[in-house]
């Protein structure tokens, strides 16, 4: 599997996590802080996996 594949997953996959961030922001802001810290780690993985 290509290296640009996963990329575009984890890239996806903190984009899809981020929108979860902010459609649950007003009335779980525990779970938000959760899956903002998700889509660091997915961003993080997707930049490592470059370099």
């Amino acid at each position: 599997m290509p290296e640009e594949y996963v990329v575009i997953g984890l890239l996806a996959l903190a984009g899809f996590l981020i929108g979860g961030v902010y459609s649950t922001w007003k009335t779980a802001k525990g779970f938000a802080v959760v899956l903002g810290v998700l889509a660091v780690l997915a961003v993080g993985g997707a930049i490592a996996w470059l370099v």
